[in-house]
């Protein structure tokens, strides 16, 4: 068959990339078929423009168009008929994808579609290979995602853990330095853009420089803070230094206007120098009970502090001809809001509620009696767990703040190794984003890990087909995904997992709650017998392909996991050291063949920092 894919104008390299991918797929799908297949491409807008990405698709035996909002809205129109006629992109890479053979009569397609949410996308977290975070990146329109989120200037933090193998003493460490992640940012940000995806960047790091630092990760610096910037630093405890060694983690003192205006002064910098950026995130320092408490300070909120600043950004902004869009945070000290200070601006500004306190064991609660915000108290302060509370947060901003929001959430940072059956972590996915509109709330983006795949990348997929249609029922996609990755095996896969899920905890993982607990200690015991029971399915699909072989190696480490867990909650706390330290050099020496699907550097880490393990060498 030959196959002509026509680009209308606009649409530049995203409409080219868009064509290249549906006659490749396309190509593969329709073997052995004679004829010629005409299909036009055409955006109705260039560039990503501020409306709901949307598309049209008009198709028969001979061939039609795909028409979108603009650029991206056609590759997404692309990809969602390729999955009509049968394609599933269960995960980040090729070796995730089905490709089902078809015939001519079943191209026949007309039907529109609008995404329900502006802010669809995933932040950079853990330790990544370029290949990793080219694999997703390629992944996230494929899924019905439209952002991506380098975090920092560079992501030199990220790929450094991975080319360094931290937390892997069994890999010879690779040299990577700030050189390189600068010109692997290059890339990275290019192969976002040919897909017409919006850039998020930056977030953490602006204090740091203030201070005079790079602040490119949250590793301790070596150099003393200077003599000429300890003023512009935050006083904690009577003393003017780096928090616990770290830039990116230092407050500023605000009192001092110097420190605002060098701090105003870096984000219209930035801005001005990176025009490809479509959302500039401007935070303050990243931990908590670390603000500056100085007799100027003490008498405003550091709330109110972070608004002024992000006035006089505003400002500077106009006066410059930018039009650059500022996310700011309600993160730690920042959920209490302002008290006397408002943005001047609000259209210049977008609002992400960041619940990084929550817990995970359900989804946003709605229905409940409404819960208030506890008094604030400087660096004194206790971060909320309860769902309820957290929302408490986000009412008291919307109360003087209407303009463009999304949350900013983490299932899949921390939370999701305490779901050992990923099914659980993906329905308090699919429950939140059922909720974010109540909340008054435009989309989610994912701080997570991008190697988030063991058993398989459920809740990803789950993540990207509701936010972009958030009346597709979650049970349905769940059922889609395990239909496509394990077949005729699917139910079978389906209650195992489920199993694994109930007997789980994500708040146990990630730190939430006493150490002992003889019921945890229980069901990680029924775990460990739950993955022995399972072995003869998996020996049934031995040669089953990707998905099965990735559920093969996740069965054992589900049995070191949850033997360690078994002990830990058990109070036996020497005993689940070497348990966890067992499960360490499993997933260590097999880290080469299933790099993709599991962060060793990131769970090892959160496992030693949450939930409590000790005794394992960095």
């Amino acid at each position: 068959m030959r196959i002509q894919i026509i680009c209308g104008a606009p649409g530049g390299e995203v409409l080219t990339f868009a064509a290249g991918e549906l006659s490749a797929y396309l190509t593969r799908m329709l073997p052995g078929e004679g004829g010629d297949l005409r299909v036009t491409l055409s955006a109705e807008a260039e560039g990503n423009g501020d409306g709901p990405d949307s598309f049209a698709v008009s198709m028969d035996e001979t061939g039609g168009s795909i028409t979108g909002s603009g650029p991206r809205g056609v590759l997404l129109g692309v990809y969602d008929y390729l999955r009509r006629l049968g394609c599933r992109f269960l995960g980040p890479g090729k070796q995730w994808e089905t490709v089902p053979p078809i015939r001519r009569e079943d191209l026949a397609a007309r039907y529109e579609k609008r995404a329900s949410f502006r802010h669809r996308g995933v932040c950079i977290e853990g330790a990544d290979s370029r290949e990793n975070v080219l694999d997703f990146i390629d992944w996230l329109p494929k899924a019905g995602y439209n952002t991506f989120f380098l975090q920092f200037r560079t992501p030199y933090a990220f790929l450094k853990r991975w080319y360094r193998h931290e937390n892997n003493p069994l890999r010879e460490p690779e040299d990577y330095t700030e050189a390189d992640a600068e010109r692997d940012m290059v890339m990275l940000e290019a192969a976002v853009k040919e897909r017409g995806l919006l850039l998020h960047k930056v977030g953490h790091g602006w204090t740091g420089e203030v201070l005079g630092y790079e602040a490119l990760s949250w590793d301790a610096e070596a150099r003393p803070l200077a003599e000429e910037k300890r003023p512009l630093a935050a006083e904690v405890g009577g003393v003017r230094e780096l928090w616990h060694g770290v830039p990116a983690n230092t407050n500023l003192c605000f009192g001092s206007g110097q420190a605002a205006d060098e701090f105003a002064g870096l984000v219209v910098r930035y801005a001005r120098e990176h025009p490809a950026v479509d959302y500039l995130h401007v935070w303050l320092a990243d931990e908590y009970n670390n603000v500056c408490a100085c007799d100027v300070c003490q008498k405003t909120t550091l709330s109110d502090q972070y608004v002024a600043v992000l006035n006089e950004i505003d400002r500077r902004l106009t006066a410059a001809g930018l039009d650059t869009r500022i996310v700011f945070l309600l993160y730690q000290e920042l959920l209490w809001p302002p008290v006397r200070e408002r943005l001047e601006n609000p259209d210049r500004f977008v609002l992400m509620f960041a619940p990084i306190s929550r817990t995970f064991e359900a989804s946003y609660d709605l229905e409940g009696p409404r819960k208030e915000m506890p008094e604030y108290v400087r660096n004194r302060v206790t971060l909320p767990t309860d769902l309820g509370e957290n929302l408490a947060f986000l009412r008291g901003w919307r109360r003087i703040f209407a303009g463009d929001g999304f949350v900013y959430d983490y299932p899949l940072g921390r939370a999701h190794y305490g779901d050992l059956g990923y099914i659980h972590i993906a329905r308090v996915i699919g429950g939140d984003i059922r909720k974010l509109r109540q909340m008054g709330l435009n989309g989610y983006i994912s701080c997570q890990e991008l190697r988030a795949a063991l058993p398989n990348a459920l809740p990803n997929y789950v993540m990207g087909r509701l936010l972009f249609e958030e009346t597709a029922d979650t049970e349905e996609v769940i059922e889609e995904y395990f239909r496509a990755a394990y077949g005729e095996g699917a139910e079978r896969v389906k209650n195992y997992l489920e199993r694994l899920s109930r007997l789980s905890s994500c708040d146990y993982v990630n730190g939430k709650g006493p150490r002992t607990n003889p019921d945890m200690a229980r069901r990680m015991r029924e775990a460990q017998a739950l993955c022995e029971e399972f072995a003869p399915v998996l020996a049934e699909y031995e040669n089953g392909g990707p998905c099965w072989e990735a559920l093969a190696y996740h069965r054992e480490y589900v049995l070191r996991a949850a033997r360690a867990l078994e002990l830990l909650a058990g109070g036996k706390r020497e005993e689940s050291g070497r348990a966890w330290r067992d499960m360490a050099d499993f997933i260590r020496k097999n880290e080469t063949d299933r790099q993709p699907c599991l962060d060793v550097y990131r769970v090892l880490e959160v496992t030693a920092k949450y939930t409590g393990f000790h005794g394992l060498e960095a």
